[in-house]
């Protein structure tokens, strides 16, 4: 797993001025700009959101290729783009996830009075049970 992958990407200017973004690797990822710097941007944010979903997946990742600059349509070109992946892998792991948990009503009519969070309770707990927290 490496943490940062170079893709090229396809940008088309639209008429408006925006731009839409392509990436001939990877057909379900494109993305969109309201100018060229916001487009550069977006890219490089769908690029390494998409990239850490296939490795959420399991899914092999696959080489960069390099698309043929004369298969262009007019107003589109080439543009490298640069995806550093472990801020999205840090964001994926440590996303909250819900759980649906059963306590005695008096217990939680106690913990409700005493303003306690029973969700960061039960992470303090789980921490502690799992030897993260001493």
């Amino acid at each position: 797993m490496k943490d940062i992958y170079i893709y090229p990407a396809i940008f088309h200017l639209e008429e408006d001025n925006t731009y839409w973004i392509e990436f001939p690797d990877f057909p379900l990822a494109n993305t969109q700009g309201e100018n060229l710097e916001d487009a550069l941007h977006m890219a490089k944010d769908c690029l390494a959101g998409y990239i850490s979903y296939i490795e959420e997946q399991g899914e092999e990742i696959p080489k960069a290729t390099i698309p043929y600059t004369s298969k262009l349509e007019k107003n589109s070109f080439v543009q490298l783009i640069e995806a550093y992946l472990p801020p999205y892998r840090d964001e994926y792991y440590n996303k909250m996830e819900r759980k649906n948990i059963t306590i005695p009503r008096w217990l939680n009519q106690i913990a409700k009075k005493k303003n306690i969070n029973c969700s960061a309770l039960l992470v303090s707990a789980l921490k502690k049970e799992l030897g993260f927290l001493q």
